[in-house]
């Protein structure tokens, strides 16, 4: 108990979400104390189920069923529960007693029964709890070896009939069948157990196709079959280690598994991880697989990614690249995924001549890869060859002439001492932009930008002048020019303040008083006071129905 403070709560979620638990506590029901647990349902977008764990090895816990919480977060219901429980503290260690004593109670009830009677308790909960005598069915029917039976039952574990509605199986209910769908991954689990880890090979597969059909049908949004699907890839990997099939026959299942031959977007399964079982007979047959797959299909994004992964845990960094190499992106993304690979295995030289190859190929250097560039940019400097990098900035940002690309070009030149002259030939670059009609809204907010960066005011505010702005320039310029320009940036921020008064809502009306203390400033800068307390009269008459926003101006004293 000495882990449940609010303290505590607040460092396991976090301010924001302690804060938001707040008003949920009227939200908690059916709470449930237990002898080091407390369970609770917790009302919110759906009711939620919701356990806090007390005294556990890494003090005070909890899990949700919420989204966030099947994240592995400490969400607001925890936290919710954790207050309702401190609320009533003095209480608790009478009712941990109680739920002590219940348990132990039930405990020696239970052991004094005999055979017979517990079997008849048995069959009473069988009769009364569906999912209770499925479950007990399907353990029957794998310890008696009766794989029918097995089948069967784990086709009826994963049939969404019970759960949908129109043939969907929607949120509300997803999580019962993912339940549900469990409790046939635990069949298959216990079927390896039990010395059957043929029979629980060949389920495995079956469930994985079944699984998937049902994938299409239900909201998954919780990710609770993904879950699953990573708990039966598991459970297939066991019994193969346990059965040892045949190399060859696992090799070209796990290789159709990969290529998408079977349609399973939920169990993803590495062939690597059964090294172990398909020994170096199976690892050839899968190898020869991969290949031959690759090269009926260079481009396909399962086989390149079969290749990759194979390569690489045989450390042949030549084949990975023949891997990318078969299939280069036009944008030199490829090149640069190739460069990192031999930087990794140490031939930076080639590594560099990739990268330099596919600034050369890249069909448009105004889409190339900015990564690519950063990355050749950075090679030549630690080389020395300021020069070359200053040449790729350049280049790049002929072809692509954003704020950014200025921002790289203005750094690589100022290493070499060269900006000045770079600095003159792209603002001429943007001004002919700017000065194009047709460009205007592409060349003018970026030369705006460009001078901004470059802290020349008078010259960016010339140029909005000249060539336009957006509004988010001007009253950049305009906070900018203030103590200098007062009369010039009033014009602006009354423009900009004008449409805001014709809307509602808090954004707005915190937006609207930013712009009257702006508008302020400059009015005591041309000492015209007065002609600010008028119009700040007049809007107040005019805007006098919006609560918000007099109440805004009251805190700022307008």
């Amino acid at each position: 108990m000495r882990g449940l403070t609010e303290a505590n709560l607040k460092t396991l979620a976090g301010a924001r979400s302690f804060e938001r638990a707040l008003g949920y506590l009227d939200a908690v029901s059916v709470v449930e104390v237990g002898d080091g647990w407390v369970t609770a349902s917790v009302h919110g977008t759906d009711r939620y189920e919701v356990e806090l764990t007390l005294d556990g090895p890494g003090g005070l816990s909890g899990a949700c069923d919420c989204p966030y919480g099947l994240e592995g977060n400490f969400c607001k219901h925890l936290v919710a529960l954790g207050l309702t429980v401190l609320a009533q503290r003095e209480s608790l260690p009478r009712q941990r007693k109680a739920a002590r004593e219940r348990a132990q109670g039930l405990d020696g009830w239970l052991s004094a029964l005999s055979k017979d009677e517990l079997l008849a308790l048995l069959r009473e909960q069988i009769d009364e709890d569906r999912q209770l005598r499925r479950r007990l069915e399907l353990r029957a029917a794998s310890a008696r070896g009766d794989l029918t039976a097995v089948r069967s039952r784990i086709r009826d574990l994963l049939d969404i009939g019970p759960f949908a509605q129109y043939g969907y199986v929607e949120y509300a209910d997803a999580r019962a069948y993912a339940d549900q769908a469990g409790q046939a991954v635990s069949a298959i689990g216990a079927l390896t157990g039990s010395g059957r880890a043929a029979d629980a090979i060949t389920l495995a597969r079956e469930a994985m196709r079944l699984l998937a059909e049902a994938l299409e049908s239900v909201d998954d949004s919780d990710g609770r079959l993904g879950q699953i699907g990573a708990d039966l890839a598991d459970a297939h990997l066991d019994a193969c280690r346990a059965a040892r099939p045949d190399p060859e026959e696992l090799a070209r299942w796990l290789v159709g598994h990969a290529l998408g031959d079977i349609d399973d977007g939920l169990t993803d399964i590495d062939p690597l991880d059964y090294d172990d079982v398909l020994g170096e007979e199976g690892m050839a047959v899968l190898r020869k697989l991969a290949v031959e797959a690759w090269r009926r299909n260079r481009r396909g994004w399962a086989e390149k990614h079969l290749m990759e992964r194979l390569a690489k845990a045989g450390g042949n960094v030549d084949a990975v690249i023949a891997v990318h190499a078969a299939d280069l992106a036009p944008n030199g993304h490829t090149h640069l995924v190739i460069a990192r690979e031999l930087d990794a295995a140490r031939r930076s030289d080639e590594a560099l001549d990739w990268a330099e190859r596919g600034i050369r190929d890249a069909r448009e250097l105004s889409a190339v890869d900015t990564a690519l560039v950063d990355y050749l940019c950075d090679r030549y400097a630690r080389a020395g060859r300021i020069a070359d990098a200053v040449a790729v900035r350049r280049d790049h940002f002929r072809a692509r002439r954003s704020l950014l690309a200025y921002q790289q070009l203005r750094a690589a030149a100022r290493a070499a001492d060269s900006w000045p002259a770079e600095r003159e030939e792209a603002l001429a670059l943007l001004r002919a932009d700017a000065e194009r009609p047709q460009q205007s809204w592409y060349g003018g907010p970026v030369l705006v930008d460009a001078l901004l960066d470059d802290k020349d005011v008078d010259a960016a505010w010339q140029a909005a002048t000249a060539t336009g702005a957006d509004d988010r320039q001007w009253l950049t310029l305009a906070d900018l020019a203030r103590a200098t320009r007062p009369a010039d940036a009033l014009s602006v921020y009354l423009r900009l303040a004008e449409p805001l008064t014709g809307q509602t809502g808090n954004t707005a009306y915190e937006q609207l008083v930013g712009l009257l203390l702006s508008i302020r400033d400059c009015h005591r800068g041309l000492g015209t006071e007065d002609e600010f307390a008028a119009y700040v009269t007049a809007l107040r008459t005019a805007q006098k129905r919006k609560r918000n926003l007099m109440r805004l101006m009251d805190e700022h004293g307008l």
